[in-house]
């Protein structure tokens, strides 16, 4: 498993189906833990008008045999800066396409979308029930007040 973007100059994918990620050995096989990658500047294209969408991704997992590398995340994640798709096909897809590839021992995704037309829309999925000796902290996105 060498790693295709780490150490290496990368560009950014054209799409997040051309998009390569990278998986690495679990450093802490056997145990349970929970990695959180937020992601606060998450965008993506309205399929529909064609502008930017913004969200504020937290993504959080409990490996099994392998972690994604951050590096190829952070270009996949990327790569929906020019793709069009509602917050919920994003969201979801994100979730499972990391769960499909890197088989985590479980996994959520929760996707706190900006306003677009006054409402907000926040998107979560997960691929089962948390472990039970997992500690598990709230996500620690605010929701969505307005002018305050």
């Amino acid at each position: 498993m060498t790693p295709t973007h780490l150490g290496q100059t990368s560009t950014l994918p054209a799409s997040p189906e051309a998009a390569v990620l990278d998986y690495v050995p679990n450093p802490r096989l056997g145990q349970t833990y929970l990695v959180r990658f937020a992601v606060p500047e998450f965008t993506s294209l309205c399929p529909v008008t064609g502008q930017p969408d913004f969200a504020h991704l937290v993504i959080d997992y409990v490996p099994g045999d392998t972690i994604v590398e951050s590096k190829s995340l952070k270009l996949f994640l990327g790569s929906f800066r020019n793709h069009a798709a509602f917050h919920e096909d994003c969201t979801v897809g994100i979730g499972m396409r990391l769960f499909e590839e890197m088989k985590p021992a479980w996994l959520r995704i929760g996707g706190y979308w900006y306003p677009r037309g006054g409402i907000p829309i926040d998107v979560f999925w997960q691929s089962a029930a948390p472990p039970a000796d997992l500690w598990l902290p709230d996500q620690g996105v605010s929701p969505y007040r307005g002018r305050g």
